[in-house]
């Protein structure tokens, strides 16, 4: 049986298997990925097998850098893409996708042991060190800044006196219109 005729035979049986499990998607007809963990949970991932043209006589490719995994610890990819190696050398020549999903499932709280439960506290411009690469992370929106028409800005700085400060008593009120505008006069 030749290599492509292989491929379709696991392909019929893992949409056979697969059929309404939400958790298994199928990228592209080569490429198959399975979610494990809860949804929402830092413990949660995606494992994907990619297929080569000579598959299965030869090793699939076992990706862990989907964008799903940004969270998921260096160590604990390791981990993972190491038992999975692990296991292909004693299923070459045989569908084995179904195999190392089942392997990931059944080893998963093994897996994530070293993946903490909840995403690390990084306070407000606090910079870390992950691999080399320098995270900053802020807290802080921007404040958007109110924009001016330059006839707005023109009056602004008209009202402004040689040393761009406001002239003394610019935000004085004026009693006698305050007094005329509130109605407040002398009670008897």
């Amino acid at each position: 049986m030749s290599c492509e005729e292989q491929q379709e035979e696991e392909l019929e049986v893992l949409h056979s298997i697969y059929e309404g499990d939400e958790l298994f998607k199928e990228v592209n007809p080569t490429t198959f990925q399975y979610k494990y963990g809860e949804e929402g949970s830092y413990k949660a991932f995606n494992v994907e097998i990619i297929w080569g043209d000579d598959y299965p006589e030869e090793s699939p490719a076992i990706n862990l850098d989907t964008f799903y995994n940004k969270h998921i610890l260096d160590e604990v990819k390791d981990k993972i893409l190491c038992g999975l190696k692990e296991q292909v050398p004693d299923l070459l020549g045989c569908a084995m996708s179904f195999t190392l999903f089942e392997w990931v499932k059944e080893n998963y709280d093994d897996l994530v042991a070293d993946q903490p439960d909840s995403q690390p506290n990084i306070q407000s411009e606090d910079r870390t060190e992950s691999n080399g690469i320098s995270i900053v992370e802020t807290s802080k929106k921007k404040e958007k800044k109110e924009q001016l028409t330059k006839n707005q800005k023109r009056r602004l700085y008209e009202k402004l006196n040689s040393q761009g400060d406001r002239p003394r008593g610019h935000d004085w009120v004026d009693i006698i219109r305050h007094l005329s505008q509130t109605g407040g006069g002398a009670k008897e």
